[in-house]
């Protein structure tokens, strides 16, 4: 006999606007605003990187947890995709819903503490939309992303109104025609709780966007990967699609090697970061710093770790970006 699953049917949905939010607009961080400029060595290196790959075709990607976009990063974001200076951008699932939900009602994220309490936390109807994007990213044959984006945009049939559209990543990437993909790990989204999730069509969704993703860093050489805010989606990710993408090469006799990778977190990890930790050291553990900072570069590439919040490192990347840009 199978074992007892949860009756998702027995759940109750709350309207969003129940919901009391930690979040709006007031976050966003646009490029004309002014800010105390954060200054960090590498920094200046990493614009300068991002602006010759983009010149010269080769990719540059982004890959962002969640707290990137709440601390209103994306208005950067999206001007940097519409500049031609950001080639991919991967969030993941968190991300998603957070610029789903900002494009929405102008508002995302809710106190686990106070709706776990009472079985609520994720559980609000409208959040659900999401899912459908999926089950239409499956029929479609097309990603998470993409399809996310597209509902956004309005170019579905679903004729759900998001007035904030031009604050979401998501729909930026349809109008700018830069891959924006999803990394879904099952169990880990409140839209995961929904009665309307189907788990097969957003395997088949999220998993169309690996392939995507796996298709830039097949673009890697010469470019530029950074790591921002996340743990383990980022590193595991990427990790398997640069193996996917050097094993082809390496059969068609080219190499993925001279690139540039960057850590943005919050973390303290010390010095001499160009070698691997030992397993005795916690540091050995955080995936960002062996995989994207030692492992995939030790063929020829080189890698920075930028330490500090996302509401002061990626204004301040994007500031030296533009000033690289514009000389």
């Amino acid at each position: 006999m199978p074992r007892k699953q949860f009756d998702r049917s027995r759940l109750k949905l709350e309207p969003l606007d129940e919901r009391t939010h930690d979040i709006d607009l007031s976050v966003m961080v646009y490029p004309d605003d002014e800010r105390e400029p954060f200054e960090h060595e590498a920094l200046p290196v990493l614009a300068r990187r991002i602006v010759e790959a983009s010149a010269a075709g080769a990719s540059v990607i982004f890959c962002c947890g969640a707290h990137v976009l709440r601390k209103g990063n994306g208005p950067l974001l999206i001007d940097l995709m519409r500049r031609g200076l950001i080639s991919h951008l991967a969030l993941n699932g968190a991300g998603a819903i957070h610029d789903f939900e900002l494009a929405m009602i102008g508002e995302t994220c809710e106190s686990v503490a106070r709706y776990v309490r009472t079985g609520q936390f994720g559980l609000w109807t409208e959040t659900g939309r999401y899912n459908e994007a999926a089950t239409w990213a499956a029929e479609k044959d097309i990603g998470l992303g993409e399809a996310l984006g597209r509902m956004i945009e309005g170019e579905s049939d679903f004729g759900y109104d998001f007035p904030h559209k031009d604050t979401s990543v998501l729909a930026a990437g349809i109008r700018y025609d830069v891959p924006v993909t999803v990394h879904v790990a099952f169990g880990q989204d409140i839209v995961h709780e929904h009665p309307n999730f189907n788990a097969a069509a957003m395997g088949k969704a999220t998993y169309a966007d690996f392939l995507i993703f796996t298709e830039s860093t097949a673009g890697l050489e010469g470019g530029v990967f950074l790591n921002i805010g996340t743990a383990v989606m980022g590193p595991e990710v990427y990790l398997k699609a640069i193996t996917m993408a050097r094993n082809v090469a390496h059969q068609e006799g080219r190499v993925i090697a001279n690139f540039t990778t960057a850590v943005f977190d919050m973390v303290a990890l010390g010095d001499k970061l160009q070698c691997e930790a030992d397993k005795n050291d916690p540091r050995y553990y955080f995936r960002p710093y062996k995989t994207v900072l030692v492992r995939t570069v030790a063929d020829g590439g080189t890698s920075f770790f930028v330490q500090g919040d996302h509401s002061q490192t990626v204004p301040g990347l994007y500031d030296q970006i533009m000033e690289m840009a514009t000389k």
